[in-house]
């Protein structure tokens, strides 16, 4: 099975990019998305939600402790399926992470890291709902926009705002990320991978 990992900053757009490839390989790729995991388990009311929520609503990540059991229980969930390609969306978003890898066995084939300005961010965040049932994204900008306003086009919830989408919030994710995630590039090419450099407008179906 591939491995692709997919840096970003938060709102970057790594999850549509990746929604956009996935529509195109069918059942053949799939993606474990450790910002929808916690966020599922948090509407859940689960034992992991609890203890993710207070990092989730501040803007900080979650520990190790908590991302690193989730993504080794969704990649060994994958091993006896027919997926010949996993993305992995959001680790490692740490140091530790990074060389925690090879203990877990996560050799990634490609590390793209895709560029978006804070400013940038800060406006499509804004402009981002999600719904709440099926976690479906939209914009209230000129892109991914809703069929009918503020109406999930898939089962007809409302559209929400997140409480992490306030820029507060999100100035002080971009903090986090530029302290904490950054740095694990870095720490990738120093390990031997090649980090390629991708922007919005890339298609990954004409990279991979």
């Amino acid at each position: 099975m591939r491995i692709i990992i997919l840096f970003g900053k938060p709102g970057a757009g790594k999850g549509t990019m990746i929604d956009k490839f996935l529509e195109e390989k069918g059942d053949l790729w799939t993606s474990v998305s450790t910002g929808s995991i916690i966020r599922n388990a948090i509407k859940s009311g689960t034992e992991l939600g609890l203890k993710a929520k207070a990092y989730a609503d501040s803007g900080k990540l979650a520990p190790d402790e908590i991302i690193v059991p989730i993504v080794k229980e969704a990649l060994e969930e994958l091993e006896d399926t027919n997926v010949e390609g996993v993305f992995l969306d959001g680790f490692p978003r740490t140091v530790a992470q990074a060389k925690m890898m090879k203990e877990l066995n996560i050799i990634p084939d490609r590390v793209f890291d895709l560029y978006v300005e804070d400013e940038e961010v800060i406006l499509r965040l804004s402009k981002r709902r999600v719904c709440p049932n099926c976690g479906k994204t939209y914009s209230t900008g000129t892109y991914n926009h809703p069929k009918v306003e503020w109406i999930c086009d898939d089962c007809g919830n409302d559209l929400i705002k997140r409480k992490d989408d306030a820029p507060d919030v999100v100035r002080e994710r971009l903090k986090v990320f530029a302290k904490e995630t950054a740095p694990v590039v870095q720490t990738l090419e120093e390990m031997g991978f090649t980090v390629e450099p991708i922007f919005p407008d890339s298609v990954l179906a004409e990279i991979i």
